[in-house]
């Protein structure tokens, strides 16, 4: 009864918190969603589908946000592999810090900061000109490729810590024993190393994905005007805009977007939800 009664008392602030901050701010949006002219409509829904601009941007938004996803993972498990199992043990602390230190500045000043190395008259541009490899400035940003090292860079972090966790359990005998036995190292990762860290590698591209599908600023700056993130046309409807309706059925459609991937994701690597976020 006692232990019973301290759970409720823990519980209930963040039941509230969550009620306040989540669920009545996403009912209210909601209901936008479906409001026109001061009636209940599907037109802001209609409206997404009828306008080629807005379903070609979601689109779009979905293929680069899967690209980024695996493009992180391709650079994250050599990482996560190299810090258990490669490092001294009392360098691995160090190497984490490492790549906690540039998220303890804001993802502003980090994208600011690639666009001062990146830019025409940027840091990278100077040297180029200065070893003779370039005649003339080179503008590096605002194209897709430079959006994506830049949104791979901001969410990196948060693919490697789930697969160095993963990866701590991994037991080493059995990679030697596979080295012994003659696999090919590409052998071991496919049959040893990623079906082990299956659950960190699920969790991590599904808190990546969401990440950079919801992702404003690194699009809007390192990718330019011709960006075309979705997020942008839900910031033009809220703020430029002021059409609060159409701008919440295109926040809840990018919602049904997430969770569908997610959803399929999962599918395919016969995981349940509660399994990858134990």
């Amino acid at each position: 009864m006692k232990r019973s009664g301290l759970f409720w008392v823990f519980l209930t602030p963040v039941l509230i918190w969550l009620f306040l901050l989540i669920v009545l701010p996403h009912l209210d949006l909601l209901i936008l969603s479906f409001r026109a002219d001061g009636g209940w409509s599907l037109e802001n829904y209609g409206n997404f589908f009828t306008e080629p601009i807005y379903w070609l941007t979601f689109v779009r938004t979905a293929a680069y946000s899967i690209i980024t996803t695996f493009l992180t993972l391709v650079v994250s498990l050599p990482v996560a592999f190299y810090i258990t199992k490669l490092s001294r043990p009392g360098v691995r602390g160090f190497l984490m810090v490492l790549l906690l230190l540039p998220f303890w500045v804001s993802e502003l000043v980090r994208v600011y900061g690639w666009m001062i190395l990146l830019r025409e008259s940027g840091v990278l541009n100077y040297f180029l000109l200065q070893l003779g490899l370039l005649e003339r400035p080179v503008e590096m940003l605002y194209n897709d490729a430079t959006m994506i090292m830049g949104l791979v860079y901001t969410s990196m972090l948060f693919m490697v810590v789930p697969l160095v966790s993963v990866m701590e359990s991994l037991d080493d005998s059995l990679v030697e024993a596979a080295y012994d036995l003659g696999a090919s190292k590409i052998c071991i990762w496919r049959t040893i190393i990623i079906p082990h860290c299956k659950p960190g590698i699920t969790s991590g591209a599904i808190v990546v994905f969401m990440l950079v599908l919801g992702n404003y600023l690194t699009p809007n700056l390192m990718g330019g005007k011709n960006s075309l993130w979705f997020t942008e046309q839900i910031y033009n409807q809220f703020i430029a805009s002021f059409n609060w309706n159409q701008g919440a059925a295109f926040g809840f459609l990018l919602l049904v977007l997430s969770s569908g991937i997610i959803w399929v994701g999962l599918k395919i690597t016969g995981q349940k939800l509660d399994e990858v976020a134990s």
